[in-house]
C-alpha cells in the first residue's frame, strides 16, 4: 500500500468521528434545551416512575402484568387501524381489525392476546408515522417534558392520535387518572430490562435510538444508513 494510499484511509477513519458529530447537529440543533429536558425526566424517572415500576413488577403477577399490557395494546389497535388506513394499507388495516375485534371478544377486552397465536401479527403505526408517510420530514429531534424523546413532526401528530386513544373519551375523571397511571407505570416497566443495553452517553445512545427507529417505521424497515 502507497503512503498516499495510507494517509487517505487514515484520514477517511479520522474524519468519520466529525462526520458522525456533523450529523448529530444537523439531527439536533436544539441539543441544549434537549438534554435540560432529558435531565429533568431523568430525576422524574428516578425519584419516582423507576420505584414504581419496580414496585409494580415485584407485586404483580408476570401472567397480570402481561395481560395489562396486552389490554393497553388492544386499545392501540385503534390508533394502528386508523393510521393503517390513512397510509393506504389496506391488508395491514384488515389485520388490525381483526386482531381488535378477536382479542376484545374472545380475548377477554384483550387481556389475552389470541389474535397473534392465530397469526395475526400486531402493527406499530401512528400519526407520526403517517405524515412521514405523506412525506412530511421529521423536523429537528425534540425531548418532551413527561413524554421523552420525540422530533416537532411526531410531537404534533400526538393530538391528533390522542383522539384515537381511550382517555380523552371517558368523562369520569378518577377512573381515566387511574388508568392512565396504571398505563404509565405498566409501560416503564416493560423497558426495565432494556436499560442493560444502554452503552455511553444515554442522551446520546436514546437520541440515535429514537431517530434510527423512527425512520425505520416511517419506511417499514427500507431504511438508509445515515447514523
Amino acid at each position: 500500500m502507497s503512503v498516499t494510499v495510507r494517509c487517505l484511509a487514515v484520514c477517511a477513519v479520522l474524519a468519520l468521528p466529525l462526520q458522525a458529530a456533523a450529523q448529530a447537529h444537523e439531527d439536533d440543533p436544539w441539543e441544549g434545551f434537549n438534554r435540560s429536558m432529558f435531565a429533568f425526566n431523568e430525576t422524574l424517572d428516578t425519584y419516582a416512575l423507576k420505584p414504581l415500576a419496580k414496585g409494580y413488577r415485584t407485586v404483580t403477577p408476570d401472567f397480570l402484568e402481561t395481560g395489562i399490557g396486552n389490554v393497553f395494546s388492544n386499545v392501540g389497535e385503534v390508533r394502528n387501524l386508523t393510521n393503517n388506513l390513512l397510509q393506504g394499507k389496506l391488508h395491514a388495516a384488515g389485520v388490525d381489525t381483526a386482531r381488535l375485534l378477536f382479542n376484545s371478544t374472545f380475548g377477554l377486552l384483550g387481556f389475552f392476546d389470541v389474535a397473534t397465536r392465530m397469526g395475526l401479527q400486531r402493527n406499530d403505526e401512528d400519526f407520526g408515522q403517517t405524515l412521514g408517510v405523506w412525506g412530511l420530514g421529521s423536523g429537528p429531534y425534540l425531548v418532551l417534558p413527561f413524554l421523552g424523546p420525540s422530533t416537532v413532526r411526531d410531537g404534533l401528530a400526538r393530538f391528533p392520535d390522542s383522539y384515537n386513544g381511550l382517555y380523552t373519551h371517558l368523562d369520569h375523571v378518577r377512573t381515566r387518572n387511574q388508568l392512565l397511571g396504571l398505563d404509565v407505570v405498566d409501560t416503564r416497566a416493560s423497558f426495565l430490562d432494556a436499560e442493560r443495553l444502554i452503552q455511553g452517553d444515554k442522551y446520546t445512545f436514546l437520541r440515535n435510538v429514537y431517530l434510527q427507529n423512527r425512520e425505520f417505521k416511517v419506511r417499514d424497515g427500507m431504511i438508509e444508513d445515515d447514523f
